[in-house]
């Protein structure tokens, strides 16, 4: 994508401002917690491998919610809403449960502390109130069917996950130095706070396109 095209998507992506705010918010809470509470990075990588359990359940709440009518596909009827959705919930369930293995092998473990789940709360509120705000308060859910929700969260999954994953372990090898946590955690901020505005985008050009 060309720079003129990457500029259109984010100024297209609109977000209700309380739900751009939370998720800033949200991704400061791991950032206060390496500057001044000492969470290494295995509390960060346990942290975002619940994040992103997160945005599995939430998403199968958006499939159910989905309204986009889907010509000759089941998906179209709240039955097969129904199913596709529990067909999600499995697939992207290995995916997360795979994840966390590579998770636990990097972190010694999945031993989620009471910061940890405080981190946990502040994200969960953040996807959620983009779930009210945006998804169902900008009627989001009238331009996508349940198909092609379905398939929303993988794209995080890939470009945001793995990376911090493979960008931990390189931390690891270099000693847990601060300033390369802190980067870390800042670089998962600013991917965060794209992929919402594309995210944005995407669906006001389907509803567009309608």
């Amino acid at each position: 994508m060309n720079g003129r095209g990457w500029s259109r998507w984010v100024a297209l992506g609109r977000s209700a401002p309380v739900a751009v705010v939370l998720l800033v918010a949200a991704n400061l809470v791991p950032l206060i917690g390496v500057l001044f509470f000492d969470w290494d990075i295995a509390a960060i990588l346990v942290l975002y491998w619940i994040e992103n359990g997160i945005v599995g359940v939430l998403n199968a709440l958006r499939m159910l919610l989905a309204a986009r009518p889907d010509p000759g596909h089941s998906s179209t009827t709240p039955a097969g809403r129904m199913g596709l959705t529990a067909f999600f919930i499995l697939h992207y369930g290995i995916f997360w449960v795979v994840h966390g293995v590579f998770v636990a092998l990097l972190a010694d473990g999945l031993r989620p502390d009471s910061p940890v789940l405080i981190g946990a709360l502040a994200l969960l509120l953040s996807h959620a109130a983009s779930l009210m705000l945006n998804y169902v308060g900008r009627r989001e859910y009238l331009s996508v069917s349940a198909g092609g929700q379905m398939l929303v969260p993988y794209a995080r999954m890939v470009a945001l996950h793995i990376t911090i994953v493979l960008g931990a372990a390189a931390v690891i090898e270099q000693g847990q130095p601060l300033v390369l946590v802190v980067l870390l955690v800042v670089g998962k901020t600013i991917a965060d706070f794209v992929l919402h505005l594309i995210e944005r985008a995407r669906y006001e050009r389907a509803a567009a396109a309608l």
